[in-house]
């Protein structure tokens, strides 16, 4: 079979592409390091100054940013392990159980998914104040730990990846509900919930709505909502402002230089198995 090979005009979108995408962080950058009074002036800076250092201290200090940044690796790392444990066991029992209204239970399921969550802001917030969680971090973690989507992507997958003969083989050899779940289930679905588990903690980690609502800067903020604290006065720094937003993106840099290899090996794996 004759070898597909790129040409020059496939690199070039390649690069242009690549620095499309790193244009914004980079120029984040390029304003923490600057003053207040050169990013007013025009044109704006395109290259580096001087300030990164002492704009990155203000921020930190001003923000409470090794507070938040704990606290949001709390909110994302716990709701990205629920999201997935509790998404990958309702969608095997979707896909592979046989029981009484699961067409009905899918469908409703899904259809959580067209709901406004600014419709649910009231009645979830009378809820956490009778429970006496308002500025606490399981005002911000319970109510995101199974999600619509994770359900429906998890299904859909497992539709695909497991086989039904696999199951039945492990309950011919007497193996229990839990041991399937675990011993079968869970490698199957490995793919995918490293997939979901990404998204689930970058969704987690950049969320706003209702951390804004729920917690406050002076209490257990999360990093979106010390960012908020950032820049106040008459005139906002927005040198400052770019700092933190750039210490708020640096780990989860991190996370995806750390795990980018096995997260897209997951979801080449998928692609293959589907």
């Amino acid at each position: 079979m004759r070898a597909l090979r790129a040409g020059r005009l496939t690199y070039v979108v390649l690069v242009l592409f690549t620095a499309g995408s790193l244009f914004p962080l980079v120029w984040t950058a390029i304003a923490a390091s600057r003053s207040n009074t050169r990013l007013a002036q025009t044109p704006p800076p395109f290259w580096f100054g001087g300030n990164l250092w002492r704009n990155l201290q203000v921020a930190w200090t001003d923000a409470h940013m090794g507070t938040a940044l704990l606290n949001t690796v709390v909110v994302a790392g716990t709701v990205a392990a629920g999201t997935v444990a509790f998404s990958t066991l309702a969608g095997f029992a979707f896909a592979k159980l046989r029981f009484r209204g699961r067409g009905v239970l899918m469908t409703l399921v899904v259809g959580t998914m067209l709901i406004p969550p600014q419709l649910s802001v009231v009645p979830l917030y009378m809820l956490i104040a009778q429970l006496s969680w308002t500025d606490r971090l399981q005002a911000v973690i319970l109510p995101t730990l199974v999600s619509a989507f994770g359900v429906f992507f998890m299904r859909q997958y497992l539709l695909q990846a497991l086989p039904t003969e696999l199951i039945e083989a492990a309950r011919t050899d007497g193996a229990s509900s839990l041991r399937v779940v675990w011993h079968v289930v869970f490698p199957a679905a490995r793919p995918a919930m490293a997939v979901l588990g990404m998204l689930t903690f970058v969704m987690a980690w950049n969320d706003f709505f209702w951390p804004i609502v729920a917690l406050t800067q002076s209490g257990s903020p999360t990093v979106q909502v010390a960012l908020t604290g950032l820049g106040r006065g008459y005139i906002p720094d927005q040198s400052v402002i770019m700092a933190g937003a750039l210490l708020g993106t640096l780990p989860l840099l991190l996370v995806f230089l750390v795990f980018g290899r096995q997260i897209v090996g997951g979801i080449m794996q998928g692609a293959v198995k589907g």
